[in-house]
């Protein structure tokens, strides 16, 4: 239940933006009912947290796990809260929509054709999030919604999907569904900077950096990371001042003349961006605090749609000096790099000019399936036991070196 509830609200967060991207009511309907599956759910799974406490031992630990559930809930709330935008017409000024597609991960809707690639073949089958580092959120077909996608769903000419990832992603993904060359809306032509042009570029700044705080934060619990943890903290009070300078910002922009209606829009979205980062730190609050971490929540995490990884980079790697930008992981195998360690500090939401070096650790989340692909660009084959999750890493080229667990290589979690 754990594993879905992340799922739901990871994609109740990409339909809300998505809605406000295209202005598509509908999807924002969607939102909102997906609000009431996961409300059902945080219901069931307290009742079990409940029901599994037999000792003030138990009790403890399971404190964690309601405190994430808690957290899990909040993100999913401020989810109907951007998708509100949408069903209350709010409106957002189309500056901000123009920016929004160059987000560090955009929304994009793409209709499959009659004698395409996708057409009529199974979802695994293409491999999107390895190939282009973009995946499928939710199908809409004919009058109906899929929001539950598996991999073995069969796609039908005149579905219309809807995908989240990387903007240099979108061409491929247009190609295989046989449609025409794409234009992303373009901002007015610039001119002076305006405190609306300030205001926008900052709540699209404060998009990118609630996402990677969340990631950061399950990344924390897995690993029991302190120094993730403080990351987090970081970001989240970067949000609180990023905020702050939005609403002057705003405020001073309703002076020149300009329709309030969509100046209302960005304080909503400013502010359901810094309550996903609140959730973020509430998760980590128990890392911090050494709390006892109950272990369902790293298995739980392990189970998701999403798997985040933490992997060293070996001397004889492709990886070793090279950049972000030259590996192109958000495209193949379809990771985003969350953090970079390198001695005891870590670079959180690395730009594509960082160049890697061999012990540096990469942590990144993206598809199950494109793990193996990921640990291969840094230097290793990967082997995961299947009864006890123990991860052993062998150098690439290197059979005969004696194999290395996880906690040999990373110095253990």
């Amino acid at each position: 239940m754990l594993s879905e509830a992340k799922d739901t609200s990871e994609l109740m967060v990409d339909l809300a933006y998505a809605a406000l991207y295209y202005g598509d009511a509908d999807m924002a309907d969607e939102v909102t009912d997906l609000e009431a599956t996961m409300s059902a759910l945080v219901h069931d799974m307290r009742a079990v947290s409940i029901l599994a406490v037999r000792s003030p031992r138990d009790a403890e630990a399971m404190s964690s796990v309601l405190q994430v559930i808690e957290a899990i809930e909040r993100i999913s709330n401020n989810a109907v809260n951007i998708a509100r935008i949408v069903t209350h017409r709010l409106g957002i000024p189309r500056e901000l929509v123009a920016d929004l597609s160059a987000a560090e991960e955009v929304s994009h809707r793409v209709l499959v054709r009659d004698g395409s690639h996708m057409a009529n073949r199974p979802l695994h089958a293409l491999e999107l999030p390895v190939a282009t580092g973009m995946r499928v959120v939710a199908i809409h077909r004919g009058q109906g919604w899929i929001t539950d996608v598996e991999g073995d769903e069969i796609l039908r000419a005149g579905d219309v999907l809807f995908l989240e990832g990387p903007a240099a992603g979108i061409e491929r993904v247009r190609e295989l569904a046989d449609a025409p060359r794409w234009e992303p809306p373009q901002p007015p032509e610039a001119g002076v900077l305006t405190d609306l042009d300030r205001a926008v570029d900052t709540l699209v700044e404060m998009k990118n950096i609630s996402e990677a705080a969340v990631g950061l934060a399950y990344s924390a619990l897995v690993y029991r990371d302190q120094g993730l943890a403080a990351e987090v903290r970081h970001l989240e009070d970067r949000l609180d001042e990023m905020k702050d300078r939005l609403e002057v910002w705003v405020l001073r922009a309703a002076r020149d003349d300009l329709d309030p209606s969509p100046l209302r829009g960005l304080l909503h979205l400013s502010q359901a961006a810094e309550d996903i980062g609140d959730a973020a730190q509430q998760m980590v609050w128990l890392v911090e605090q050494r709390e006892e971490v109950h272990p369902i929540l790293s298995i739980a995490l392990g189970e998701t749609d999403e798997v985040v990884v933490k992997l060293p980079i070996d001397e004889g790697a492709r990886a070793h000096g090279a950049t972000l930008s030259e590996l192109r992981l958000n495209l193949e195998p379809g990771f985003q790099v969350l953090a970079v360690q390198r001695g005891g500090r870590y670079f959180y939401r690395p730009r594509g000019a960082v160049v890697l070096r061999a012990g540096d650790n990469l942590i990144a989340s993206g598809p199950e399936e494109g793990r193996h692909i990921l640990a291969r660009v840094l230097g290793w084959d990967i082997d995961i036991d299947p009864d006890t999750g123990e991860v052993t890493l062998t150098a690439v080229g290197s059979p005969d070196d004696p194999r290395r667990t996880w906690d040999d290589v990373v110095g253990g979690v």
